[in-house]
């Protein structure tokens, strides 16, 4: 028999009235536990969507604004999830040395699950076996010194590479982050893959509009605020569309990594006993075959790493030369004193070579000073808190998000005279470096999450800076004027230029140097 509507509800009532009961209980429990903890201090959260209203589209910038408020520790909500700031030299040198393993996790964000092989990449993965393997990979074989140095050449031919092409279109307004990401594609390509894919004749897979294409999107996507990371009943709707570009880009890149691994293993069939490493694919997959491996390597894993060594050694590399070119642009005094110290050092006859760098230290502190003001990851990588914990008096919860704002370091009145200035000269003499010792200048991050491959960014654009500045005068095209050039930024995983920069180089060099 059929109960009325008013019998089914008298009938359901008592449940419902329980489980708001125990839903009211479970709320005053948790508020009564976190009042009981020190948290730092921070904004107050609004229901649901904690501090998210506070957040810009340039998250670094609004974070360095309310840690002016908050302070240099600062604790907000992401939607449901607690987040802690360190926008100090102090803050940060207790996250990312003092408790370093503490706060060494990552959280579970849709682009990892989506773009990186469901966390199997270096950047993304969980602290633990599988990660300190990956770490141990990049150090004694990926990034040694052995290897690096036997890729030298391939660094040489690409950066006369990009000096023949500016050569070529010299007078002539052209589009500097073109070239540049060209120029940093290629050098990575080869060096990870065996050869370039910026040449169509090279990939029946993508084409080299699609290849750029597909990184930039990568670099975007693993950056971006996603709601749903924030407030995870929300991640279905997908309300931003991030979740749908996330599985678009991973199909994509899954669909060119296949192909590379492919023809690796093809190549290593082929070449049978004879058969020698390339290229870091080729070690990879080798380390793939390895029995004595504690945590195996899957081939989803040799696509993450590849992927990660592609993207990561990409962008750095073009973002910091960009940057560091429109400073310069600003101050012709600053080209003035390079291209004095260049032609000291190096002469007019020849191009600066890798070894060089050291000995140009202004060179140098144009480099450090760019990474200061125009830090390439604001933020860094989100880190995750993995187990509950005191920092500078404040407790700390376990699953606790973790960002470290290096942009409002290197703006810190404390640390550096006039801040918002670009001046080279506060690193003659000093011995900070970007090698994540000195929490002044972190552009690399520090500790065991810092990037593994920052050795080969530095000489990427130490090599290339020095030689661009070497062969070249540079300046705006015709009719614009230098407060005309627009330093505004886009916050992605890096922060590239909103507006490309355009410029216009006249050769200074002997003729025959810029042909290769």
């Amino acid at each position: 028999m059929e109960l009325p509507s008013w019998a089914t509800y008298l009938a359901t009532l008592p449940a419902s009235i329980l489980l708001l009961l125990l839903l009211l209980k479970s709320l005053f429990c948790r508020r009564r536990r976190l009042c009981k903890l020190n948290l730092p201090p921070g904004p107050k959260p609004w229901p649901v969507i904690g501090n998210l209203n506070l957040i810009s589209s340039l998250p670094h910038r609004s974070l360095h604004a309310l840690s002016q408020k908050y302070g240099p520790l600062m604790h907000l909500y992401f939607g449901s999830f607690p987040v802690i700031v360190a926008s100090s030299v102090d803050t940060a040198k207790l996250i990312l040395k003092t408790h370093d393993v503490t706060f060494c996790g990552r959280p579970k964000t849709a682009a990892g699950k989506w773009t990186s092989y469901n966390y199997s990449n270096i950047g993304w993965s969980q602290y633990g076996p599988y990660w300190r393997q990956a770490r141990k990979m990049c150090m004694t074989e990926l990034f040694s010194a052995r290897r690096l140095d036997s890729y030298k050449y391939i660094r040489v031919e690409e950066v006369k590479n990009l000096l023949r092409d500016l050569f070529n279109s010299s007078g002539r307004p052209v589009n500097l982050s073109d070239h540049l990401s060209n120029a940093s594609l290629s050098i990575i390509s080869r060096m990870v893959l065996g050869k370039k894919y910026l040449d169509k004749s090279e990939s029946s897979v993508v084409s080299p509009v699609e290849f750029k294409a597909m990184l930039d999107e990568f670099m975007l996507l693993n950056g971006v605020m996603n709601i749903g990371d924030s407030i995870p009943w929300l991640d279905f709707l997908d309300l931003q569309g991030y979740i749908k570009r996330m599985k678009k880009i991973g199909k994509k890149f899954d669909r060119f990594l296949e192909h590379v691994l492919d023809e690796h293993g093809e190549r290593r069939r082929r070449e049978g006993e004879k058969f020698v490493t390339k290229d870091m694919v080729d070690v990879l997959l080798l380390l793939a075959d390895d029995p004595n491996l504690e945590v195996k390597l899957e081939r989803r894993g040799v696509k993450g790493f590849t992927q990660d060594l592609i993207a990561g050694g990409t962008d750095t590399y073009a973002v910091t030369m960009e940057w560091a070119i429109s400073e310069l642009l600003k101050r012709p005094e600053i080209f003035k004193k390079a291209t004095e110290e260049l032609d000291r050092v190096i002469g007019r006859s020849r191009w600066v070579e890798e070894k060089e760098v050291h000995h140009l230290p202004y060179i140098e502190a144009i480099i450090k000073e760019t990474m200061r003001m125009h830090p390439v990851v604001p933020m860094l990588i989100p880190r995750q808190c993995r187990e509950d914990c005191r920092v500078a008096g404040y407790d700390i919860r376990a699953g606790t998000r973790v960002l470290v704002n290096v942009w409002t370091i290197g703006r810190d009145p404390g640390i550096w005279d006039a801040p918002e200035e670009f001046r080279p000269e506060r690193f003659i003499g000093s011995s900070i470096d970007v090698k994540g010792k000195d929490f002044e200048l972190l552009p690399f991050g520090s500790g065991r999450r810092m990037c593994p491959g920052y050795s080969l960014g530095l000489m990427e654009i130490q090599l290339s800076l020095a030689n661009l500045l070497h062969g070249f005068a540079w300046r705006l095209p015709d009719g614009m004027k230098v407060e005309d050039l627009s330093m505004e930024e886009i916050f992605g995983l890096t922060t590239p230029r909103k507006v490309p920069l355009e410029v216009v180089v006249e050769p200074k060099l002997p003729v025959h140097l810029y042909a290769v």
